[in-house]
Order: C-alpha cells, then sequence, then structure tokens
C-alpha cells in the first residue's frame, strides 16, 4: 500500500485558504449594508459648517449652518435634531434661532445659568413665529429642510450659538465629537468634524469682506436602510395594450397583521372619522389605509395613448396615509427615454445627470400653491400627470416592459417595483395574411389550368 505525503507549502496553502474562508464568513454575517451611497445623487449630503465668528472671555460665539446638498431629499415636519459630544466641559450660554432640548445640570452655576449643560446636548430649529430678537437668517422653519434643486430658498437651516468654559484661540479650542443627525428619526450618518479654511463672509453692501475665527465641516450621509426596514413606497403598472393592471407586490411595506386591529384602518370602517381624529392620536404616527402591499405611498405609471411620432404616460401618485400630509413632495424616475420627454402637464421638471452623457433621470415636483402638497388618505390624497415622450426609432418599443420606468424614487426613498416578469407585455403578433393587388388575376388564371387539367 502506498502512502502519499503532502509537502508543507501544499498544507500552508490549505490552512490560508481555509483562514481566509472563516474570515470570509465572519465578515459576511456581521456586516451590514447602509446602502449610504445613491448612484442617481453621488455627490449628495447634508454639511453642517460651524464657524467661529468671535471671542468672549471664557469661549466663543459661533453660528452653526446646515446645507442640504441632496438633490431630491428633503428634512420634512417634525424636523431636523442635531446632537454632538463636547471635548472638554463647555457650556451652551445662550443660543438664538435654536435651542437644546435639555437644560441639564447647571447648579454649580450662580446667578444666571447657561443655557445648557449637559455634556451631550441637543439642538433643534425654532419655530416659525418665534420673536425677531431672536431669529437669525435661515432660521425657525420647525427643523424643515428641502432640497437644493426643488427649493434653495429653504435648502439652508442655521442657529447661533454662545459656547463658555472652552479655549478662547484656535489653539485651545477643541472640535466636538460624536455629530448626530436625526430628521427626524434615524438615517443621517456624520463623520468627524475636520478643520478647514475660515469662511469669508461679504457685508450687505459687498464692499467689504470678514472671515470667521475659525471653521470646522461636518459632512452626514444618509441610508435608507437606517432610516427605516422596510419601503415606504411601491410602484403599480398598466397599460393600452395590456388588460392586466400589475398591482404593487404584496407586503412591498410590510403585511397586514390581522391579529392586530391597530396597524390600518379600512377605507369603508364606519369608524374611520374617530381612528383618524380621535383623542391621543399622534400626528406624526402612522395610520395607513388597509392594502395588500401596506405601503404609504402607490405610484402608478400607465401608459396611455400610442402616437405616430409620441407616446404619453399617466402619473398618479396616492398616499394611503391618513395621518400625514406630504408638502413640497418630489419623484425621481429613470427611464431611458426621458432624453426625449416633449412636454409635462402640471408638475415641474428636471433632468439628473449625475453621469455625462447619460441623460434617463429625471425629477419631478408639483407646482406651487397647486399640487405641491399631496393630501393624506382619502378622496383628495393624489396628484397626477401626464407625461409626452417623442419616438426615438433606434431605441424606441413597447416590448418586453420597456416603457415602464427601471428605478422611481420618492421623496429620496426608494421604491418597490414589481418583478420585471410581471410586467404588461404586448399580446402575442398572429399571422397577417399579405394581400396584393395581383392575387384575384393569379387566383382567376391558375383556375383556368386546374378546368383545363380536368377536360
Amino acid at each position: 500500500m502506498e502512502t502519499v505525503f503532502s509537502s508543507p507549502t501544499a498544507s500552508i496553502s490549505k490552512l490560508m485558504s481555509f483562514t481566509v474562508l472563516l474570515f470570509l464568513l465572519f465578515f459576511c454575517s456581521t456586516f451590514t449594508s447602509t446602502d449610504a451611497y445613491d448612484a442617481l445623487d453621488p455627490t449628495g449630503n447634508i454639511t453642517i459648517k460651524w464657524d467661529v465668528i468671535s471671542w468672549t472671555p471664557d469661549g466663543y460665539v459661533a453660528v452653526v449652518t446646515m446645507y442640504n446638498f441632496q438633490q431630491y431629499r428633503h428634512i420634512q415636519s417634525p424636523g431636523w435634531t442635531l446632537g454632538w459630544t463636547w471635548a472638554k466641559k463647555e457650556v451652551i450660554w445662550s443660543m438664538m434661532g435654536g435651542q437644546t432640548t435639555e437644560q441639564g445640570d447647571c447648579s454649580k452655576y450662580k446667578g444666571n445659568p447657561p443655557h445648557c449643560c449637559k455634556k451631550d446636548p441637543t439642538v433643534v430649529d425654532l419655530l416659525p413665529g418665534t420673536p425677531y430678537n431672536q431669529q437669525i437668517a435661515n432660521c425657525c422653519k420647525g427643523g424643515v429642510l428641502n432640497s437644493w434643486v426643488q427649493d434653495p430658498g429653504n435648502a439652508a437651516s442655521s442657529f447661533q450659538i454662545s459656547v463658555g468654559a472652552a479655549g478662547t484661540t484656535n489653539r485651545t479650542v477643541r472640535v466636538p465629537r460624536n455629530f448626530t443627525l436625526k430628521a427626524p428619526g434615524p438615517g443621517y450618518t456624520c463623520g468627524p468634524a475636520k478643520i478647514v479654511k475660515p469662511t469669508k463672509f461679504i457685508t450687505a453692501d459687498k464692499r467689504r469682506i470678514t472671515q470667521a475665527m475659525m471653521t470646522w465641516n461636518v459632512t452626514c450621509t444618509y441610508s435608507q436602510f437606517l432610516a427605516q426596514k422596510t419601503p415606504t413606497c411601491c410602484v403599480s403598472l398598466s397599460s393600452f395594450y395590456n388588460n392586466t393592471i400589475v398591482s404593487c407586490p404584496t407586503c412591498a411595506c410590510g403585511c397586514n397583521n390581522a391579529t392586530d386591529p391597530g396597524s390600518c384602518v379600512s377605507e369603508k370602517s364606519s369608524h374611520l372619522a374617530s381612528a383618524v381624529r380621535g383623542p391621543g392620536k399622534s400626528t406624526n404616527a402612522p395610520l395607513l389605509q388597509c392594502t395588500s402591499h401596506m405601503c404609504p405611498v402607490r405610484i402608478h405609471w400607465h401608459v396611455k395613448l400610442n402616437y405616430k411620432e409620441y407616446w404619453r404616460v399617466k402619473v398618479t401618485i396616492t398616499n394611503f396615509n391618513y395621518a400625514l400630509n406630504y408638502s413640497q413632495w418630489n419623484l425621481v424616475v429613470q427611464h431611458p427615454n426621458f432624453d426625449n420627454l416633449t412636454q409635462l402637464f402640471s408638475f415641474n421638471y428636471k433632468p439628473l445627470t449625475p453621469y455625462a452623457g447619460l441623460n434617463d433621470t429625471a425629477m419631478l415636483w408639483g407646482l406651487k400653491f397647486y399640487n405641491d402638497f399631496l393630501n393624506e388618505a382619502g378622496p383628495l390624497g393624489n396628484v397626477q400627470s401626464e407625461l409626452l415622450f417623442r419616438k426615438d426609432a433606434s431605441t424606441f418599443t413597447f416590448e418586453k416592459g420597456w416603457a415602464f420606468p427601471r428605478r422611481i424614487y420618492f421623496n429620496g426613498d426608494n421604491c418597490v417595483m414589481p418583478p420585471p416578469d410581471a410586467y404588461p407585455w404586448l399580446p402575442n403578433t398572429g399571422f397577417r395574411p399579405v394581400i396584393s393587388l395581383l392575387q384575384p388575376v393569379m387566383t382567376i388564371l391558375l383556375s383556368g389550368v386546374f378546368l383545363w387539367a380536368y377536360m
């Protein structure tokens, strides 16, 4: 019997391969993707800029500004919440344009106590209607922060803060740590503060430029997975050439829990009004209409008409949430024919081109004071529009689901699409005989030949 010995090199190679395999298994089982990168808005983020504008006897005065550099993602009511951890034992003496949610223990201060003594303060925006002596520019919007494409005038939010027990020079000031941004729930992950070149300010008459004493930036990126484990919208499809209506996938945003009657409300329920407006109901808690998909929002894409050189689509957005109105809503749609969009009815439109030479993505939103407000669930809880596209002979086709979008976002969240094999396809084409003008003549001649043959 022959014995085969493996070489030491082969054994070491096998051991290393086994070790790498174990590492990959452990890494894959413990790593959770947050999907913070958005291919349609690769540079989108919220940047927090902290400008030290003057020194005080025991600290400094700073203006903190949040800029929403995301093209189509808002921070909606009840607004943003910003937090951080002080590097030393700093306190907040006073604030304008914002306030902390808690004061903390300020018992060691005699006389007039600081505004906040917590090691990890939490700041919120002031509400509209705040007295002017407590306001600064870009403040007091209730924490609402719109996207810079849709509403650039309201894409920034600021507050002023007077910090004590801190350094009084660039060398002694310490940058806060562990910034958190809630909008209003989780979803944003903030990086560390980085000291950058001091911001320069131009005076109102534009004749003088002043400069901050010190500036640092914090960048926060969004992850839909962190914001909510389940999706928030879904897509249904239909077309003029097929009787099939493809509904949103069942349980796309969760399932109707039969054991929990309060999980949703039937639109035909006799107790609907009391469930929606009853005492103790929170305006922020979702109250969904019972559906098979259980999504707060549904987008329906209907291929409506086919012309010789154009084709028309109807888009309908329906709100199934009885407890929430969507103000400043927007829709992002990815379809290869958007480079030939000819006309849009009752919606605003802006092409999104994150990659040069590729124009297949559009941002749609309502007209101000007309349909930019999506009402809560009910008879008025929908908005709709129609899009007219020019046909491109080199790419246009109705076959194999080409007329339907590849991806749809509502308010920045990726919506659940139906499976591709469920799309309404063109019906199978039957045999159509080609009729020629010579056919009657040929028929007569052939008949004569057959009659002559049988004579």
